[in-house]
């Protein structure tokens, strides 16, 4: 598999999905125009890591903000790479990283761990 590659913007947050080394990576804003497009072939490569994951997964998620229809896909995301852990058998980490002083995100953060129950789940707290 290659790597997934796609740079930051004032709208879409920087990705890199890399199979080689089991590490997924969000890092930024997301409020593309159109979250369906932009998510899509992210989606679809997780579909095909999923066919040969690495033993371990870790998934680093550092928004800065993201929108109502952007959070939807972000849910999609960790619903994939919980499912791949449930369905290989190997480890999924899922680090969502926040600023001190960001309730939004940090709430964010605690609601999808309230529903993401298969993996693990860690908060990671960005000191400003």
């Amino acid at each position: 598999m290659n790597i997934f590659e796609l740079k930051e913007s004032s709208t879409t947050p920087y990705v890199l999905l890399d199979a080689s080394i089991g590490r997924i990576t969000f890092e930024g804003r997301s409020i593309p125009e159109n979250v369906i497009d932009y998510y899509q072939p992210i989606l679809n490569w997780l579909d095909e890591y999923a066919k040969s994951p690495s033993e371990q997964t870790t998934v680093n998620f550092k928004f800065e903000y993201f929108n109502t229809s952007s959070s939807k896909r972000i849910f999609d995301i960790m619903k994939k790479v919980e499912q791949l852990a449930i369905n290989s058998g190997k480890s999924v980490i899922i680090n969502w990283y926040y600023e001190e002083d960001d309730e939004d995100i940090f709430f964010a953060g605690n609601d999808y761990k309230a529903l993401i129950s298969k993996v693990e789940f860690n908060l990671i707290e960005i000191k400003a």
